[in-house]
């Protein structure tokens, strides 16, 4: 797993991601969490520029195909330029990374429920401030849908 999810965010592999949505669709479906719409994490523009893509919202666009959930992509938004987690080390210093990372765009959001997707969870800070968000413009409930959790 470690390896698919490196290959899709550093190493340009983004037909993986099919598979890897299919792993979550079906951890969707022996577990099933009620939510409206799939909601990608999303990239500061500068490191979607970098990339060329958002790893998180190539996820949530196939699980979207497989479990006919719509994906609301470009209302959440990442108007901070922050570290990447991964080169942050405690708990701590990854929550102070993005806090208040993430805003929202739309007041479309109104009494509705979130299925947050990203790759890794490792402390969970990054789901945090984007539920923060979600929640602040009417979310109802915010879940979080990971590929990984790094302890």
């Amino acid at each position: 797993m470690r390896r698919a999810i490196h290959d899709l965010k550093y190493r340009n592999l983004k037909s993986i991601a099919a598979c890897l949505a299919t792993l979550m669709a079906n951890y969707l479906r022996d577990n099933p969490v009620h939510g409206d719409l799939l909601v990608p994490v999303p990239l500061h523009r500068r490191r979607l520029r970098e990339r060329g893509y958002n790893q998180s919202s190539l996820l949530a666009e196939k699980l979207g195909k497989l479990t006919a959930l719509p994906v609301l992509d470009g209302s959440l938004c990442r108007p901070k330029d922050s570290l990447p987690q991964a080169r942050t080390t405690t708990v701590e210093e990854r929550r102070r990374n993005v806090e208040k990372a993430f805003a929202c765009q739309n007041g479309k959001l109104q009494g509705k429920t979130f299925i947050l997707i990203d790759d890794v969870c490792t402390s969970g800070a990054t789901l945090e401030s984007c539920a923060a968000a979600l929640k602040t413009a009417g979310a109802v409930s915010v879940w979080g849908l990971t590929l990984a959790r790094e302890i």
